[in-house]
């Protein structure tokens, strides 16, 4: 048996054309019989970087009997020449977060999955407490387990008040060790007894999208460490995004 929550993310690569640029994670949500990859935004374009991708490609399972069979399948960000992505904003600006459809018709018939949906969603703010414990799970620079194909998970705390945007930001802080590779992974809370029978295989509750480490500008690269801070873009922001 492997845990659900391995099979509901995805190692990601970005390329433009055939040319390899950045790895990434993402994560699987559905909702009304629609699949969505969900990913960071910067992933699929970053003009400060000077990072603009034509497609993704997505490492897809095929055999629920043998986990370490698996194929890439690309997905294209533009069509026509317009994006297909989906992203959102706020009034403090843009949202790092980005999701786009997967052409269940294209998808192999046996692809084995796990999907995040609605009812993953935490619904109640004031119910999670700053300090409570999170997982990451995705692929920091690019590791995973390469026979198997799935990636690896880091435990963090939510390390600001749940609910109460961070200085005024669609996004709440977690402590953490991360990494490059690891953005767009889901941030994850382990559901209550009263969850699980609603939450099915999956018996976990998506808290946020990761998205990046904070630094403090002012830092003495020096003298100080990293503050191992990170910024975490709530979910429900997926409810916007995949809207029919």
């Amino acid at each position: 048996m492997i845990e659900p929550i391995l099979l509901a993310a995805t190692r990601l690569s970005t390329f433009d054309i055939d040319r390899h640029l950045t790895n990434a994670t993402g994560f699987y949500f559905e909702r009304d019989e629609r699949l969505f990859l969900v990913t960071s935004r910067h992933v699929v374009i970053d003009a400060a970087t000077e990072h603009y991708p034509s497609r993704l490609e997505i490492e897809l399972h095929t055999d629920a009997d043998n986990i370490a069979q698996s194929i890439g399948f690309s997905v294209p960000l533009y069509h026509e020449g317009k994006s297909i992505w989906r992203q959102a904003e706020d009034t403090t600006g843009e949202i790092d977060v980005a999701v786009v459809e997967l052409d269940r018709a294209a998808l192999p018939k046996e692809m084995f999955y796990q999907a995040y949906t609605p009812e993953h969603l935490q619904h109640s703010l004031d119910q999670v407490e700053v300090g409570t414990s999170l997982l990451v799970v995705g692929f920091p620079l690019g590791f995973h387990d390469t026979l198997h194909h799935i990636p690896v998970v880091r435990q963090a705390v939510i390390a600001s008040s749940f609910g109460l945007r961070f200085q005024g930001q669609g996004y709440f802080l977690s402590d953490a060790r991360t990494h490059r590779g690891i953005s767009g992974a889901p941030v994850i809370m382990r559901a209550t007894s009263e969850q699980k029978d609603a939450l099915g295989e999956l018996p976990w509750v998506l808290l946020g999208i990761h998205s990046a480490r904070l630094d403090v500008g002012t830092r003495d690269l020096a003298l100080d460490e990293a503050l191992g801070l990170n910024c975490t873009w709530y979910a429900d922001v997926l409810m916007t995004l995949t809207e029919s």
